[in-house]
């Protein structure tokens, strides 16, 4: 059975500081400090910018140690929660890999989470036995042309979409991550929150063309995109300064979102892996 098409909408649920690896090596303790109890504030008018839009929300691990409420509260909406990593930085050996999935194991089981987003969209192929072995159902760690859905022993990947231009890759194994390789062989990743930044109606119209093709495109926001933290994106400027390719996360896409929720249907990715698979 072929699912309708529908907006697979995902929000990467992270701190305002995630996209710089300059606080990767903080304690948990300092980054929480750094958060300023942005992404527990964040959320309910996240949610209720969503309205009843059905979303993948995926949760950074220790996020749910600093406010707990956090996955109930996605729950009760009515929304799916998913794992981001335990600490949002690069994930790309199996050692940090079966470490994060160790730390955060007793609220993924509370919360029966099935569903697994690497950070940055990179991950290692080596990851789906492991994901496998934790309960996990699928993952969205790829970057692959819109309708692409892989099974990887018993673990489906949904990859965030992109739009081909010189026809599709023959073959789709992590890593697959937003480079130049992956632009120089002709693939536009508008699912990113970054190209919606920079180019929000060429995406709203390669959106547009994937439904009319029967195709369900999946994408990605950030909770800092849609309710902007308190001095922003001036809190951010040493950030920015070192790296001006982060300034279109820094970008308000709550009018991208409101036209996308006025225009397409949504939902979450665990709905429509289990269409896809009946």
């Amino acid at each position: 059975m072929t699912p309708s098409p529908r907006l697979l909408l995902t929000i990467d649920y992270e701190s305002w500081f995630a996209p710089s690896r300059r606080y990767d090596n903080l304690s948990s303790a300092e980054r929480f400090d750094l958060d300023e109890n942005f992404s527990n504030n964040a959320l309910d008018p996240m949610l209720e910018r969503l309205n009843d839009a059905k979303t993948s929300i995926y949760l950074v691990g220790e996020m749910v140690g600093w406010y707990p409420a956090l996955p109930q509260k996605i729950a009760e909406a009515g929304h799916e929660v998913g794992f981001h990593c335990q600490v949002h930085r690069p994930l790309t050996t199996i050692a940090d890999i079966e470490h994060d999935l160790h730390t955060s194991s007793e609220w993924r089981t509370k919360y029966k989470v099935r569903g697994f987003r690497a950070p940055m969209i990179n991950t290692i192929e080596a990851v789906y036995p492991i994901l496998e072995r934790n309960q996990f159902t699928y993952s969205s760690s790829l970057y692959a042309p819109t309708g692409t859905v892989l099974r990887k022993g018993n673990v489906w990947e949904l990859p965030v979409s992109t739009f081909p231009l010189l026809g599709h890759p023959k073959t789709i194994q992590a890593p697959r991550r937003m480079n130049l390789p992956l632009v120089i062989g002709g693939e536009f990743p508008y699912g990113s929150s970054m190209m919606s930044g920079l180019f929000p109606r060429i995406v709203f119209k390669i959106i547009e063309k994937e439904f009319k093709a029967g195709l369900s495109p999946v994408i990605f926001l950030h909770p800092y995109e849609i309710v902007p933290p308190d001095r922003w994106p001036a809190r951010f400027a040493r950030d920015l300064l070192a790296n001006p390719l982060l300034y279109p996360f820094t970008f308000s896409k709550l009018n991208f979102l409101k036209e996308l929720l006025r225009s397409f249907p949504t939902s979450t990715l665990a709905d429509f892996i289990k269409e896809n698979s009946q």
